[in-house]
């Protein structure tokens, strides 16, 4: 009898040492201020050589109307990465003025890392540092972050990659068979855009600092982004915003000739990132792990770079609200979009799913991976985004369908505008201002007579009471603490505190989630 006891457990140590084997394995990652337009598999037209994240684009599936929901302070980055790691909403995260009455305390325990340190898993991540949600991040078994935005192998993105594959090759020599959660995070192409030299060439650009003179033109620069305009025409509301007039390189030009430069360089950047990833790839693949990996490739917002006079990522057009968003793996169809209607606080619910790990009861977000197996092409109707942290309230956006409603009080009520897109027909905001004569010639774009701004044509009224109607309702569904100038108020007193400060960086003292990272 003693024998027979013996052999089953063994056999049930064996069992469960193959399920343990055979669960997927995650590749997280994610890149700091990128358009989704930046690719080819976003913009047919675009310059950028990224063979390796077009190839994942092919092998997986492509996701047309991913999201942030939005920031409540000028560094977007940080409430974004806090959506990512949590899976709350924008309201509730635990640095937003709700925080005291809408996040649970112990958040940290149920972030990405902590949930998968309890299902068994071995957790990594490298990233940069600061403003992002420190709490989840000491999370991670292995942790090498360090902010890396240099032009070459140690300060630029080759030192992520490098740390990746270190941590590949020390599971490879030690036969270790547990699955793993890699969050593998670039701190480019986020300025300062410090390109390689050679990759800066391919697209005829130069790390330029001198703010008295434009960078030199040359051939090789990739063309204007289709909605550049020389200036936004309206105050975007937040005065003196780092991102719009101090930007090294561009500071605050918009004219063609610093933007034909910032866009290769970026270019060169994300090239850089493109090249790290498919090291790793590479790696994975010959340790004959890359078919039992689910790999995520996204940002954690956009970035204008020109787009609509704008150089940051504090407003809410298509180019900067929505990311690009891959996912390959097990179960997925290769060559395969949806629109999903997805958020980024979606990522911790989806990859608990695909890895029958369950998510945690603080988790806000929606599971997509119905959307990946091809059961359905959207996971929600509607999308709220907000940007406010400048002038107050600021800025709300709303979708659904086709349509698209953007409004602004700011500037202390100064500025009250309503912004109304079909995008089905105006893909790219087009405003009045694209069809300026000098525009048109500089952009070499000609938008079409119905590829305006529509919140002010009375053919559609209706239409923008109906966005207007919807915009609300999120906002209240989504314990959105202010209302615009035309809302009724709900009896809200709008948050007097600033929101509260990150916790600050053991090493250097610095607050995370106030300045740049």
């Amino acid at each position: 009898m003693r024998s027979l006891t013996r052999i089953l457990c063994l056999l049930a140590a064996s069992v469960g040492l193959a399920a343990a084997a055979d669960r997927p394995n995650v590749l997280f990652i994610i890149v700091d201020d990128q358009s989704p337009f930046d690719f080819k598999f976003y913009n047919p037209k675009s310059e950028l050589t990224a063979p390796n994240i077009e190839r994942l684009a092919a092998d997986g599936m492509v996701f047309d109307a991913a999201h942030h929901m939005g920031a409540f302070v000028g560094a977007v980055c940080t409430p974004s990465r806090h959506m990512v790691m949590s899976g709350r909403t924008v309201w509730h995260l635990p640095i937003g003025p709700n925080a005291k009455t809408h996040c649970p305390e112990d958040l940290p325990e149920s972030t990405m890392a902590a949930v998968f340190n309890r299902a068994g898993y071995d957790t990594m991540r490298t990233c940069k540092k600061g403003n992002s949600y420190e709490s989840a991040n000491e999370q991670f078994t292995i942790r090498h972050d360090a902010s890396k935005r240099g032009g070459d192998e140690e300060s630029g993105s080759a030192w992520h990659g490098k740390q990746v594959l270190e941590y590949l090759d020390q599971r490879e020599a030690s036969k270790d068979s547990d699955p793993f959660l890699i969050y593998f995070g670039f701190s480019h192409p986020h300025d300062t855009r410090d390109g390689t030299p050679e990759l800066l060439a391919n697209y005829g650009a130069t790390n330029h600092t001198d703010k008295n003179a434009l960078p030199p033109a040359n051939p090789k620069q990739p063309a204007l982004p289709i909605n550049w305009l020389p200036v936004h025409p309206f105050h975007h509301g937040h005065p003196g915003l780092r991102d719009e007039v101090s930007v090294s390189g561009v500071w605050e030009k918009r004219d063609p000739q610093t933007i034909h430069n910032e866009v290769g360089r970026e270019f060169a950047c994300s090239e850089n990132i493109d090249i790290q990833i498919g090291k790793v790839l590479a790696k994975l693949e010959a340790m004959g792990e890359l078919d039992n990996t689910y790999v995520f490739y996204t940002s954690d917002h956009g970035i204008a770079i020109g787009r609509h006079g704008l150089q940051g990522k504090q407003n809410l057009y298509e180019h900067t609200w929505r990311v690009p968003y891959i996912v390959k793996g097990p179960g997925i169809k290769a060559g395969t979009r949806a629109p999903g209607n997805i958020y980024l606080l979606d990522s911790l619910a989806t990859i608990c799913d695909l890895t029958g790990v369950p998510a945690p009861a603080s988790n806000e977000g929606t599971s997509f991976k119905p959307v990946l197996m091809g059961e359905k092409d959207t996971v929600r109707d509607v999308l709220y985004g907000v940007y406010n942290g400048g002038t107050k309230p600021g800025m709300r956006a709303v979708k659904k369908g086709d349509w698209k409603l953007i409004q602004y009080d700011v500037m202390d009520g100064q500025v009250r505008e309503k912004q109304l897109f079909n995008l089905a027909e105006n893909p790219n905001e087009f405003l009045k201002e694209h069809h300026d004569p000098a525009v048109m010639e500089a952009s070499g774009i000609a938008p079409t007579e119905n590829q305006v701004n529509l919140a002010g044509d009375p053919k559609y009224a209706d239409k923008l009471k109906e966005m207007e109607a919807l915009l609300l309702s999120e906002m209240r569904r989504l314990d959105d603490p202010w209302r615009l100038w035309d809302q009724p108020d709900d009896g809200l007193t709008p948050p007097e505190e600033p929101a509260p400060k990150a916790k600050k960086d053991k090493k250097n003292g610095k607050a995370k989630g106030e300045k740049k990272a």
